[in-house]
Order: structure tokens, then sequence, then C-alpha cells
């Protein structure tokens, strides 16, 4: 039994590991600060676009898989010509990789876990961002940020990209019906973007990212957009950890996709000792997360609601 002064000595020390997992989370990812949860608290019982019922809250409170995911779709989309010039031409990406991150984790996580309004305004302010960016890629070729077929590109490879990362580190993976359910969920935030006709089953998603294979180049710019990737920007501490993370980045990619960036695929040993490492390197972060992370945030405001309609 628990004394007074032993549950205070524990609440504190949870408390300092709670922080300083947190300052390691917000070092890698180039996050905001702990502040910007309070978006995610209110209103009260507002669900947002899923709720939390839906596959795409539970795929996207998985840390390690939205990090593993993230990395191997930006070096996936990287190597379309026409959708890289966009990012090539008109952003920092190159020299501020983890600023970039942590506004994209921002945007899954607002059209995630916010309230509806969080979520559709983080959707314009990213539309009004894209009307305004168009330009030449290196065919000659003209591009427009927000073209429906670009937006269809990147929505694809960043989908495909969280829940092979899923499946692979998750200790009970979907099932096929739950991994459709995740691919039509999140093609309403795709189609509010701009794209159109979004497949709504992961095999049509697969179909669907195969017939882009013969638009794809490995070129210089894809090739830098790796390199930039390979040297993320992290502390000491943290290298070995990013490097498990990039590997298992890799070990996501369809075997055409690695044929193209001229990588072999690692043998299935290696595989699964990358992806055992992984996940135990992950259970104190997902500890966190899971009590104090923007997922549990969000479900305390929709709680919140239906205990006052209760009440």
């Amino acid at each position: 039994m628990r004394t007074p002064a032993t549950s205070t000595l524990v609440n504190a020390l949870k408390t300092l590991a709670f922080e300083a997992i947190g300052e390691r989370v917000r070092a890698i990812t180039g996050s905001k600060a702990r502040a910007s949860l309070d978006d995610f608290a209110t209103p009260p019982g507002d669900p947002g676009l899923f709720g939390p019922d839906s596959v795409a809250w539970r795929v996207h409170a998985n840390f390690t898989v939205m990090m593993v995911g993230g990395l191997s779709s930006l070096i996936v989309q990287a190597l379309h010509p026409r959708a890289l010039a966009a990012v090539w031409d008109h952003s920092d990406f190159r020299h501020k990789l983890k600023e970039r991150l942590g506004r994209t984790a921002f945007f899954v996580a607002a059209t995630t876990y916010g309230s509806e309004t969080l979520a559709l305004n983080a959707i314009r302010r990213v539309n009004a961002i894209h009307a305004n960016i168009r330009g030449t890629d290196l065919e000659g070729l003209p591009y427009v940020a927000n073209e429906p077929a670009l937006i269809r590109w990147v929505h694809l490879v960043e989908v495909t990209s969280f829940l092979a990362a899923y499946q692979h580190l998750a200790k009970q993976p979907l099932s096929p019906q739950d991994c459709d359910q995740y691919i039509a969920e999140m093609a309403r935030v795709g189609h509010l973007l701009g794209a159109v006709d979004l497949p709504l089953t992961n095999a049509s998603a697969q179909a669907e990212l195969l017939g882009y294979a013969d638009a794809l180049r490995f070129d210089a710019r894809a090739q830098e957009i790796l390199r930039v990737i390979q040297s993320y920007p992290v502390d000491l501490l943290d290298k070995p950890w990013m490097a498990l993370i990039l590997t298992c980045a890799f070990d996501l990619m369809p075997p055409w996709v690695l044929a193209l960036i001229g990588r072999t695929p690692a043998c299935a040993l290696q595989q699964q000792a990358t992806r055992l490492a992984v996940q135990l390197s992950a259970e104190p972060v997902q500890w966190m997360l899971n009590q104090q992370g923007v997922s549990a945030i969000a479900r305390q405001r929709v709680q919140a609601g239906a205990s006052a309609t209760a009440a």
C-alpha cells in the first residue's frame, strides 16, 4: 500500500519522465511547443473529422509508425519530378527538414485529432499556400501545387506509407477490413485538399501507386533529397535511434520502389531485427504519448462532451 509520501514521489518522477521524453520528441520531430496541445482540448464533445472509433485515430497515435511512415513517404514522394519541382523551387525543405517534418506532423495531428474547425482551418491554410505555388519542372512542363494529379500522388504515398508502417510495427496489425477503412477515411482529407476520386480500398490504392511507376525518376534532385533525409539532424544521443528509423523506412517500400533507387531489400532476418529494435526503443515514448499526447487530449475532449450530455 502506497503512503502519501510514496505517491507524491512516484507522481514527481512520472512528471519528470514525461517532461524528459516530451523534450526528446520535440527535439527529434521539430514539433510545436507543448502549448499547442491546448488547440486540441476544445470544444468539448467535438469528434473532429473522424472520431475516436476511427482507424485513423488508432494508426496516427503510434509515434514510431508516423516517424517511419513519414520519412518513407518523403523519400518516395521525391521520385515524382513534377511534385519534387514544387518543393525544390518553393520551400526550404532541403535546409530545414526538421521544421518541414514538424509542420507536416501538426497538419496530420490537426486533421486527425483536432476539432472540425481546427482540421478544416489546417486544410484551408495548405490549400491557400498551394494555390500560389506554380512553375516549370526540369523537362519544361508546367506545374501547379494544387493540381489534382499531384495532390493525388502525395496523398497516395503518404497514406500507404503510414499504413505499411503500422502493419509492420504494430503489435496488433489491422485486419484487411480495417486497412480498407483507413484508406477510405483518409480519402476525406485528400479530397478536401483537392484530389479527385481517390481509391477507397488498400488494394486499389496500391494499384494506383504502381500506376505512377513510369513517371518516377531517381534523378539528381531526388538523390539530393535522399541524402538530406539520411542526414536527418538530431543530437548525438538520438543518432542510433534515427538510423534504425531510416532503415525501417526502407523496409516498408515496395520492391519496385527500392529497385528504382538502387537499393536491395534487406533479408527477412535483418528486417525482423530492425523491427524489434524499433518497437522496443519506442516503448517509453509511446507510454508518455498515450497519457499526455495529442490523441489523449483529443479523447478527453470528446469524452468531456459525453459527460456533459449525461449530466
